[in-house]
């Protein structure tokens, strides 16, 4: 079996260096709020070439604690309107309604699956006090027109950069784009822990101090709150694992796009959709999707000749039980994403064999 995403070959890779840092973190006897935290929060803002880095417990609470901390700072309050992309992963909006904010779906663009910027602008209201755009599958969401909207409005960007760290635009990191921006490094993303993990990047520094100390209970001072805070804070050894693997993250990016360049020159089935090759150097290819108007037929064929894949994602978030008020929303271009799309297996471990297998599989379907 080609697995989808082989999570023990991949941290196989950096096995010795991985016991080490957690030998390092056990015997030192300090894990939370260490010295790991601290060098892993330097190392992504060196990586990302600026902003101020804060560690927290995973993705999701990266993106409620930028949200929470506006509201705090009286930037936000509660009813205030976030437009959001239809499409994205349910975390990105469980951030906007658990800080009792709105959010306003707007529909991709079919041929990035992202945000589409020209329907921005008609969703805006009084209520609305920022944009949410998510770099999906790790392809970057941006353009020009956005500022220009942010800017007329007064509005807040922030980035849901879980899929896409060390994607660039016009030469700046995504999570430097906006005014903040939640990163996760859940186990399987492409800097992935050894477990849940998360972080802040903006170059507010009033935002970043915010955060840290929402995060950390609401207390920069023990036994002293000033919010009513979180627990989220990463643990020592997370960040030792991430420290080891952020050294690596250029070269297996690198990879994933030679993957992502195969696939798209040598897959010749007219049944299948590919994503385009454009602004390459800026997609990461978190994963590699492309859409079938037969895609459950496609799926059950690559299983059953030993091809693992998986749907991102099956169920719109407004068709979820949890948004139940939501249910009379029909957007036609989202419904016809989560119907059609299907990731294929990509990654820094895949070899080349199983690559040419995926390919000549997907070319011989005719379903």
């Amino acid at each position: 079996m080609i697995k989808f995403l082989d999570l023990q070959k991949i941290n196989g890779q950096y096995a010795e260096e991985l016991k080490k840092a957690a030998a390092e973190v056990i015997d030192s006897g300090w894990y939370l709020l260490g010295e790991q935290v601290k060098q892993f929060e330097s190392s992504l803002e060196v990586f990302q070439e600026g902003g101020n880095a804060v560690a927290v417990a995973n993705g999701l609470d990266a993106l409620r604690l930028i949200f929470k901390a506006y509201i705090e700072l009286g930037l936000m309050k509660q009813g205030d309107e976030v437009i959001v992309p239809a499409n994205t992963y349910i975390a990105s909006v469980l951030a906007i309604t658990d800080n009792g904010l709105i959010p306003v779906l707007v529909e991709p663009d079919l041929s990035s699956y992202n945000l589409d910027l020209n329907l921005i602008e008609n969703k805006i209201t009084a209520k609305t006090k920022a944009i949410m755009v998510v770099h999906l599958y790790g392809r970057v969401c941006w353009g020009s027109e956005l500022v220009a909207l942010a800017e007329k409005h007064n509005l807040k960007i922030i980035e849901d950069n879980a899929q896409a760290i060390g994607a660039r635009f016009n030469g700046v990191r995504t999570g430097n784009l906006g005014d903040a921006a939640g990163f996760s490094f859940y186990p399987g993303k492409n800097l992935g822990a050894l477990g849940d993990a998360g972080a802040v990047v903006t170059k507010d520094v009033e935002l970043a101090e915010t955060v840290r100390t929402l995060a950390n209970y609401g207390s920069s001072q023990k036994y002293v709150n000033r919010y009513q805070g979180l627990n989220s804070r990463m643990d020592e050894i997370q960040a030792a694992f991430l420290n080891v693997k952020l050294r690596y993250l250029e070269a297996e990016t690198q990879g994933r796009r030679a993957i992502a360049a195969y696939y798209i020159a040598n897959i010749k089935n007219s049944k299948i959709i590919l994503p385009s090759l454009d602004e390459v150097d800026g997609h990461v290819w978190h994963v590699f999707v492309i859409r079938c108007n037969k895609r459950d037929e496609l799926q059950a064929y690559l299983q059953e000749h030993g091809i693992q894949t998986l749907i991102h994602y099956p169920i719109p978030l407004y068709k979820q039980e949890c948004y139940s008020y939501m249910s009379a929303i029909s957007l036609a271009i989202t419904e016809q994403i989560h119907a059609q799309v299907l990731s294929l297996p990509i990654s820094a471990v895949i070899d080349t064999d199983e690559i040419l297998k995926v390919v000549a599989v997907l070319n011989a379907f005719n379903g």
